[in-house]
């Protein structure tokens, strides 16, 4: 399994999809799936039954994934691909269209 170029925290655009052109930042990301979920984007209705939790049940509004090949990092406020390379001893993400570390 390989490393994952996203992180909870970043901020990324997404690239393709219903949402294309918008910016959220990654609340969760499923390794297992290869999925983000972003902030207010992919939103989708879930019908939840009355639990002692939700009284009422209903319709509730929230983030759907979104597949992580869709979504691109933002550096500076412009998307980027992201590469890994070692500085020293440590292994840190580089934006490739400036080179500056990430993290």
């Amino acid at each position: 399994m390989s490393t994952m170029k996203i992180k909870k925290g970043d901020t990324v655009k997404v690239i393709t999809g219903k949402d294309k052109d918008k910016e959220g930042k990654v609340i969760v990301v499923n390794k297992k799936n290869n999925t983000v979920l972003v902030e207010g984007l992919n939103m989708i209705k879930k019908h939840t039954k009355p639990s002692m939790s939700n009284q009422n049940g209903g319709i509730v509004h929230q983030e759907g994934p979104i597949d992580i090949s869709n979504v691109m990092y933002l550096h500076k406020g412009k998307p980027t691909r992201v590469g890994f390379k070692m500085d020293g001893d440590k292994k840190v993400r580089f934006a490739k269209s400036t080179g500056e570390a990430i993290d």
